[in-house]
């Protein structure tokens, strides 16, 4: 009965619904903003560089970014890239980085709001997100409230489920490890980072984070180096898939491209997130540099950025690049036979480790957006968050043990359902945000240091916490 229900919700949601949405707030976002993901890049890098200032009033823009990467880098660079071309063909690679392309547009926009509307919890640390724009900017309290709900079950629950199931695959399927031991350490790991707080779980991200993404990025750049007479004809294969050219001449044309787009679609959200509204809740949390909300957008698009295009076309090159090993295997086995194929038998161990960090971080990066949106519904009330904490570490020892195919059908459903709120909102609160990113760029291009003062829009008056933005 769930399964039907939870397939009956992917299939309204992800063939038709969220394809739309999601495809069509990209382009509008992207055509609004003068295609910010290009013209502005480079800037958003040169924030990377200055994003380790910040106050104790919060954390760094640094900080906030490693724990956002830290949320988006996992299961979906490895495994999830693999499950999409297994179901979607080459194609979904191409909807991968369609998605994130219009994704960075988004992101910009739903963080720049987090940051206009983020408040200070008890213990001043700075707390915000979806649910706080959609109470607080658009007066709809319902659809923070909705939106908490969706988040709560999609990230604290069901998606650490999906990143501790990655973990026992791969370490399984390398060293032959009980999926149940497994089970156990992770879970032990992840409540004692999580009984830190947001500040130990950006500390453990700002550590790991940088050094887990170059050293698998500097295996797949290699990968490359030794196969690149072999990238003129994978890159044709993700064409020719994502628009069904090879299945041309015997007529499954629709039906390839509407699979392709599908999965690439699904699998391309869940791993860098943009639109979902789910790293706006951490990027709420950041002291920015310079100090105004639009700064922060700019870190996050930088991070769509790095998720998608660079480290799941990492993922991809290693996986396509193996010729007919392409074929074998499903999810992180997948990714784990193709590097096997290119560097040999130490590979296994290599994306084991990998995928182990990338996983466990994903898992107390999650854990941190739904802290957020506990509070938001218990109105800042700390004493919800120990028989939470308990959960989440529950729902890892689930994942480790349990059927891949449920955890993942389970985790598109909710982050569908929660991707479609925040897109309405986000749509709704839209001409304040381009407003604000844009007197962002006035002040870059007259050649001052943007700041942002709530009180020169009259749109905010009653609207934003005293004392954040003045």
């Amino acid at each position: 009965m769930l399964e039907t229900i939870v397939n009956f919700i992917n299939m309204l949601l992800w063939q038709h619904i969220l394809i739309y949405g999601l495809v069509g707030a990209g382009i509008f976002f992207t055509l609004r903003l003068g295609f910010i993901q290009i013209t502005h890049l480079g800037h958003a890098t040169k924030l990377m560089r200055i994003s380790r200032k910040g106050s104790a009033d919060g954390l760094s823009s640094f900080q906030v970014f490693c724990t956002s990467m830290a949320a988006r880098v996992g299961a979906g660079n490895m495994a999830g890239v693999a499950v999409a071309i297994t179901t979607g063909g080459p194609g979904a690679i191409f909807w991968m980085w369609l998605i994130a392309f219009l994704g960075m547009a988004t992101s910009m926009v739903e963080s720049t709001l987090a940051q206009v509307f983020k408040v200070k919890d008890e213990e001043g640390q700075f707390r915000g997100g979806p649910a706080y724009y959609m109470t607080n900017g658009l007066g709809q309290k319902w659809m923070g409230v909705l939106f908490s709900i969706f988040l709560i079950i999609a990230f604290g629950l069901v998606f650490n489920a999906v990143q501790a199931n990655t973990i026992s695959a791969a370490l399984t399927e390398v060293f032959a490890f009980d999926a149940t031991i497994i089970g156990i350490v992770t879970a032990v790991c992840s409540g004692l980072v999580i009984m830190g707080g947001l500040k130990k779980i950006a500390r453990v991200s700002e550590i790991i984070v940088p050094v887990m993404a170059l050293a698998y990025l500097f295996v797949a750049a290699f990968v490359v180096v030794t196969n690149l007479e072999k990238l003129p004809g994978v890159f044709s294969l993700i064409i020719n898939s994502a628009f069904g050219w090879q299945e041309a001449a015997s007529g499954g044309v629709a039906y390839a491209i509407a699979q392709a787009m599908k999965a690439g679609i699904a699998r391309g959200l869940f791993s860098n997130e943009a639109g979902m509204g789910s790293a706006a809740n951490i990027a709420a949390s950041a002291t920015p540099n310079p100090n105004h909300p639009a700064s922060q957008g700019f870190i996050q698009m930088f991070g769509v950025f790095v998720d998608t295009l660079v480290i799941c076309t990492a993922t991809a090159a290693i996986i396509l690049l193996s010729g007919d090993v392409a074929t074998q295997g499903d999810g992180i086995s997948l990714t784990i036979i193709a590097l096997q194929s290119h560097v040999g038998q130490w590979a296994g161990a290599f994306i084991a480790g990998s995928i182990l960090l990338f996983c466990f971080t994903s898992i107390i990066a999650n854990y941190s957006y739904a802290e957020s949106n506990i509070l938001f519904l218990s109105k800042n009330k700390t004493h919800f968050l120990t028989p939470f904490r308990l959960c989440v570490v529950g729902m890892v020892m689930f994942g480790a043990i349990a059927k891949i195919d449920i955890v993942w059908n389970l985790a598109d459903a909710s982050m569908g359902l929660m991707a479609l709120v925040n897109l309405v909102a986000l749509v709704l609160l839209s001409n304040l945000a381009i407003k604000v990113i844009k007197h962002y760029l006035a002040q870059k291009r007259a050649g001052e240091e943007p700041s942002f003062k709530a009180s020169e829009f009259p749109q905010l008056k009653g609207k934003v916490e005293k004392g954040i933005w003045e």
